[in-house]
């Protein structure tokens, strides 16, 4: 008779074998009842007018940014990222509720809450899934400099709400400054050729080299605030916005800031082309250039100074909010995006400020920087539309149905993801679309194109100088870009709204 000593140990084998991977399920269980994991708490840093070109992490070598840099050497730096709208109603109302700016009709300043009803903001999404939600200074728009300055009685007020969306946070909080009206060392640049006009506020180009420390201005309470508030709510899972308005004219800092860019003589401006303009339609000019600001080269100078002393200024207030997130120990669970809400021009093409669709202006840094996460530099097209459902999916929160922005958390995992074929911009003052390929830039005036086009071949003119639309050789890419805006805009409006 045979011995039944291998049948058993054979059924044995197969038992545990078999078994085995549910004891271990059943002890992983266990450890994470024990155990569990903490939601990521998140940390929005956004800069107002903030063009990519003046950090130091994208290559200006110029302008330092140390701290900015600090998180982009521990986080995936976005070198095509691109805003939803050129200037800030319709870039922070599209990246905050989820829709593009066409999808809500929310193409000036004013909040989309109306256009969106219930569906949550993605601040509100977090604080509907529990989390600590607060704004300091400027999210959703804000009149910058009139609806922060702090006026001429010397009093502090708490500024203005501007179109801000209350639902969206469990707290807000407003950073007064003096603005233009800082007690310093001041010029008004634009529309000033005789250097008659006093210091003024509103969108005007004007620098002050300001008395006093960070304090005094609005950046500096923001950074403190937003170091108290991570204090306070170190234990329980937070959405915190914290929104720098420089470099958002008038460029004020405190005068330390201004000293690695003096003489303003120093300064080297964007090189000057002879006919630049020849080519492109008039709804292409941009509406603040150095002819209609009435600046010489002296005053470009000092505007491009006066700029990059603002965000040496903003780079120092994200140290210290960067900072108090370390000694507050949330490194370590915490997800941290810096970003911008649309690019600058700097005299590029004898262009200043935003609006335009042109690389400067449409594109924006992007920093976003998870725990755990290796560093790495991600060359995908994505939107800041992408934002939502992105740190969404990280906290482990369904995003919901109706955002229209990508997933792109693959790309923190692997950076050579490509996300999307083309990224969309529009400027609605000008009428104007952008749809940016990895090759080629095609902008648009009016739905139509009755006010122009133009085409531009990224690897062959990065800069972007010569308007090809209009060559026999691209009409037939013209008109394969037209079919594509086209499906681009009913897919942006096919929405629930």
């Amino acid at each position: 008779m045979r011995s039944p000593r291998p049948t058993i140990f054979f059924l044995t084998l197969l038992a545990a074998v078999c078994f085995l991977p549910h004891l271990a399920n059943a002890q992983d269980s266990k450890d994470k009842v024990k155990n569990p994991q903490k939601k990521y708490n998140v940390l929005f840093i956004v800069s107002d007018d903030l063009t990519s070109t003046a950090l130091s992490c994208y290559g200006n070598k110029v302008c330092k940014t140390p701290n900015i840099d600090a998180l982009a050497e521990r986080g995936v730096r976005y070198t095509r990222a691109y805003c939803q709208g050129t200037y800030c109603g319709p870039s922070r109302a599209s990246f905050l509720s989820g829709y593009y700016p066409h999808a809500t009709g929310v193409l000036g300043y004013k909040n989309p809450r109306p256009q969106i009803g219930d569906r949550a903001t993605w601040p509100q999404h977090f604080k509907n899934n529990g989390y600590y939600s607060a704004r300091v200074s400027k999210l959703f728009h804000m009149g910058v400099p009139g609806g922060i300055q702090v006026g001429g009685d010397g009093r502090d007020h708490d500024g203005g709400n501007g179109a801000d969306d209350a639902a969206s946070w469990t707290e807000r909080f407003n950073s007064p400054g003096p603005e233009w009206m800082a007690k310093g060392d001041g010029e008004t640049l634009e529309g000033n050729p005789d250097g008659k006009k006093p210091v003024v506020g509103g969108n005007t180009f004007v620098v002050v080299e300001a008395d006093g420390d960070d304090l005094v201005h609005s950046d500096g309470k923001t950074a403190a605030k937003a170091a108290e508030l991570l204090a306070q709510h170190k234990d329980k899972p937070f959405w915190l916005g914290v929104g720098f308005v420089r470099p958002h004219v008038p460029f004020v800092s405190p005068r330390k800031y201004y000293e690695p860019f003096l003489p303003y003589s120093s300064m080297v401006l964007p090189e000057k082309f002879p006919g630049d303009w020849d080519d492109i339609p008039k709804a292409g000019i941009n509406y603040k250039t150095s002819k209609n600001m009435k600046m010489d080269i002296r005053r470009q100078k000092k505007a491009l100074g006066g700029y990059y002393a603002s965000v040496a200024f903003m780079d120092a207030q994200v140290g210290k909010v960067l900072k108090a997130l370390k000694e507050n120990g949330l490194e370590d669970n915490t997800i941290v995006i810096f970003t911008s809400d649309h690019g600058y021009h700097l005299g590029e093409h004898d262009f200043w400020a935003k609006v335009s669709l042109r690389e400067e202006s449409a594109s924006v840094p992007l920093i976003i920087s998870v725990p755990g996460k290796k560093p790495a530099v991600c060359n995908s097209l994505v939107e800041l539309l992408d934002l939502y459902p992105t740190i969404s999916s990280l906290c482990g929160i369904a995003a919901p149905e109706h955002v229209q922005g990508k997933d792109i958390s693959l790309t923190l995992d692997m950076p050579n993801h490509e996300v999307r074929e083309a990224a969309f911009s529009v400027a609605p003052s000008r009428k104007g679309f952008l749809l940016r390929e990895d090759r080629w830039v095609y902008i648009q005036y009016k739905e139509d194109a009755s006010a122009g086009i133009e085409l531009f071949d990224m690897e062959n003119d990065p800069k972007q100088y010569t308007n090809l639309a209009s060559l026999p050789e691209h009409a037939d890419r013209v008109e394969s870009f037209k079919a594509k805006l086209a499906a681009k805009l009913k897919d942006v409006r096919n929405n629930d709204l």
